[in-house]
């Protein structure tokens, strides 16, 4: 079941909303992030059999050199397209900012109810792209890759766990939640084949693990 938090509310009204918001979104798959659904298991499998085995280049990466969360349409920014998309009930105001609404990270089980507290994870962090491939990049493939709405790529979830995941690949971080790991590894491999980025041997060893149970 979803747990509900209202961080930094600490009255018994307050834990009471958060109750009931539980229990409402105890049958609600509306809530669930909408990632673009991953390719199946058999498809993650026969992608990973081809991609390029190497050693990372844990050299040069900076994050300026993805321009991230540029403007998608009006004054929407990509933030802001993934919050409205992942969330359930989202207001927005003339600037495209979200004001009201819940969103389900489905790495954790949690569900947040200010946008304020969710970050929008890149699913292949930036840094792990640079090290596999994405170094020899021009500017504008890194900002499609850093901006993908088509591909598995971009989710929104709990801020701190997108903190606690930073650069790591699933041979050392995976959601908590079991339930979701089998789309999170067909995520990964999508979008590394999809982008032609490689896997070093432990990270191909841990997503080989993971599918053989998608």
């Amino acid at each position: 079941m979803p747990k509900f938090y209202a961080r930094r509310r600490l009255s018994i009204l307050a834990g009471l909303t958060g109750l009931i918001a539980s229990v409402g979104l105890l049958n609600g798959p509306a809530a669930s992030a909408a990632l673009p659904t991953p390719v199946s298991g058999a498809t993650a499998r026969s992608y990973l059999a081809t991609l390029t085995v190497a050693t990372e280049d844990r050299t040069g990466y900076n994050r300026d050199l993805f321009p991230h969360w540029i403007t998608q349409s009006g004054t929407c920014n990509t933030r802001e397209v993934v919050l409205k998309r992942d969330g359930t009930n989202v207001q927005q105001d003339s600037s495209c900012a979200a004001t009201s609404g819940s969103w389900y990270s489905p790495y954790d089980g949690a569900t947040w109810s200010a946008a304020s507290d969710v970050d929008i994870d890149h699913l292949v962090p930036l840094a792990e792209a640079w090290d596999s491939g994405a170094d020899s990049w021009t500017t504008s493939r890194r900002q499609s890759f850093a901006n993908d709405l088509t591909r598995p790529q971009l989710i929104a979830v709990t801020d701190n766990v997108n903190q606690a995941k930073g650069d790591q690949d699933p041979a050392t971080w995976m959601p908590s939640r079991t339930a979701y790991r089998c789309t999170y590894v067909r995520a990964w491999v999508q979008v590394k084949y999809y982008y032609g980025l490689s896997v070093d041997s432990a990270e191909k060893s841990a997503l080989q693990n993971y599918l053989a149970n998608c």
